[in-house]
């Protein structure tokens, strides 16, 4: 069976992006029932060394929709970081991941496939095919930090369990 770039990217990004979504608002949920603001949670780090969850959800979001961008441009240019912001900013940014990665069609993500990109990241030039890329860097970027996000709110008692992070699996039909 051959899958097709498309089939590689946008469904996988969508499904943890959705599922992103939904633990941010059982996140706001916990917080309604204990009387606390979910702004507390903006700035909370695993770790001092480890970026915070504001990082952590606008990273994902770049490598989501900036990913796919790059396949297409052969730039990786997300949009400067804006740092701490209210938790429903958050909140909105993976809509605007959502929606972004809805208007990708196959026939546009799979034309992109063998393009070769060559991005400047830091001092290094990494050369890569669009499958690459994606496949190699943006998806595990994408999925180190919404694992982190969602790392941090369980560690301050957000009640969230694997199935929340798993998000909407894609089955097949039981026939």
């Amino acid at each position: 069976m051959t899958i097709s770039l498309y089939d590689l990217s946008v469904p996988t990004f969508l499904q943890t992006v959705r599922a992103v979504r939904g633990f941010l608002d059982r996140a706001v949920a916990h917080c309604m029932n204990r009387g606390t603001d979910p702004d507390d949670f903006v700035t909370a780090r695993l770790f001092d060394d480890m970026a915070p969850f504001h990082f952590q959800i606008e990273a994902a979001w770049h490598h989501a929709v900036w990913g796919l961008e790059a396949a297409k441009t052969g730039m990786f240019a997300p949009p400067a970081l804006v740092g701490p912001v209210p938790f429903a900013d958050l909140q909105a940014m993976m809509g605007k991941a959502e929606k972004a990665l809805e208007a990708f069609t196959p026939d546009e993500v799979n034309a992109w496939a063998g393009k070769k990109l060559d991005l400047q990241i830091g001092s290094r030039m990494l050369a890569f095919t669009s499958e690459t890329l994606i496949l190699s860097f943006s998806l595990p970027n994408f999925h180190f930090h919404a694992v982190t996000a969602y790392d941090i709110l369980r560690s301050r008692g957000v009640p969230i369990g694997k199935r929340d992070y798993e998000g909407r699996l894609r089955t097949r039909s039981a026939k």
